[in-house]
């Protein structure tokens, strides 16, 4: 199937918005059109469970994301709804909440906090309703909540006169997912949806932020991505579990490797020499994460090159990593990931996202397209008794408004 052009995808995701505006009017009645937004997710293709660890990853949006429809009001009140949840947040800009309540809505409540406590801003600063939306699977490792959070920070900079400038958007993010809900992120998620570029991925050194734009051929690569059907929520648990134990192997590998400021700037010959000062815990996480450095550096060269089958192999040893060292799969994730390479004109395929559940995600030739779902949903329903969700994703241009 040939991909749609770029104006074709355009309507498309307007006419949705178009639909998010109807349902933001049944929502909030009739009035002054709303300001329609959209912010995309994201799929990491290589560097997994690097970014808190100051390595590389390799990630790219995705056209479909998170529809935010907003209205400004006369006095200083905000109205936060979702088409996606029941809960609802009714507060006023001078008297907003001391700390997240558990719920949906504490992601764009948290940039909004931040945004209110830059230079004064709450001086200026007037109310507004607003219905959030999308068509991302919530929890499913596509960074629904960077792409919740990067779309809050360009409407609410557009709707209080400030250009939605895109570093902006990513502290405001970071701010709300680290110090207001508590998630130990990394810096991957806010900067791939902010910075995305149409037919391209994104390279990021998560330990100083230098980025590049590396395009993927699209006339011969898709993207396709399968939804497990298995929830997690990253505030909780496992995950601040991971970088608590990466924090700890760094503290212990140091000594050995001072010049090293990041986990990732270990060698991995280094965590060999390392055994006994690690334990067996430990030494499979450092031994992901430094040995994944070299998979995600080495995939990059295969992406320039050309050499989309060493690519795809790249992509493979990392979920067999997660799998095996890191920890973070499930028998869900590994069926996907194993029928996927089964399938003729697959390259590669691996859990994406923090893992304990959501997505994989595939890099096949576009001609392979045609009976790739129905392969993945015959061999996993033999298993489990029901059929993944199989999409196919384009990239995206990133956090925008449509007149």
């Amino acid at each position: 199937m040939t991909p749609l052009g770029a104006q074709e995808q355009e309507r498309e995701l307007e006419e949705l918005l178009v639909e998010h505006a109807e349902r933001f009017a049944l929502r909030f009645g009739r009035g002054a059109p709303a300001r329609r937004f959209f912010s995309p997710g994201r799929v990491n293709l290589m560097g997994a469970h690097l970014d808190y660890n100051g390595g590389p990853v390799m990630p790219m949006a995705l056209d479909r994301g998170t529809f935010v429809a907003l209205r400004p009001r006369t006095d200083d009140r905000i109205e936060l709804a979702s088409t996606l949840e029941r809960e609802t947040l009714s507060t006023r800009l001078s008297d907003l909440p001391r700390a997240p309540a558990g719920r949906w809505f504490d992601y764009p409540l948290g940039v909004i906090v931040r945004l209110l406590g830059e230079q004064g801003q709450e001086r200026s600063a007037i109310g507004a309703d607003v219905l959030f939306g999308g068509n991302l699977p919530i929890g499913a490792g596509l960074s629904s909540s960077a792409s919740i959070c990067v779309g809050t920070a360009f409407a609410f900079r557009s709707l209080w006169g400030r250009a939605p400038d895109p570093m902006a958007c990513i502290g405001a993010a970071l701010w709300s997912e680290r110090e207001w809900v508590g998630v130990q992120c990394g810096i991957m998620d806010p900067y791939a949806v902010a910075l995305s570029r149409p037919g391209h991925v994104l390279w990021l050194e998560c330990k100083d932020a230098r980025y590049q734009h590396l395009p993927l051929d699209a006339n011969e690569l898709m993207v396709a991505i399968v939804d497990s059907g298995i929830r997690r929520e990253l505030a909780k648990g496992d995950f601040n579990q991971r970088v608590a134990e990466c924090r700890e192997a760094f503290a212990r590998l140091r000594p050995l490797a001072p010049e090293a400021q990041v986990l990732c700037d270990a060698p991995s010959s280094t965590v060999d020499l390392a055994l006994e000062r690690l334990g067996p815990l430990l030494t499979k996480r450092a031994r992901h994460v430094t040995r994944e450095v070299e998979r995600t550096r080495a995939a990059r060269a295969a992406l320039l090159a050309g050499d989309h089958a060493e690519l795809g192999r790249c992509i493979s040893a990392t979920h067999a990593s997660l799998r095996d060292l890191y920890e973070v799969s499930v028998p869900e994730l590994d069926c996907i990931a194993e029928a996927a390479l089964g399938h003729p004109g697959v390259f590669g395929a691996r859990l994406t996202g923090a893992g304990f559940g959501g997505c994989v995600v595939v890099l096949l030739q576009r001609k392979a397209r045609a009976g790739l779902a129905e392969h993945l949903e015959g061999e996993f329903a033999r298993r489990f008794g029901r059929t993944p969700p199989v999409f196919f994703f384009r990239s995206d241009a990133g956090p925008r408004e449509f007149s």
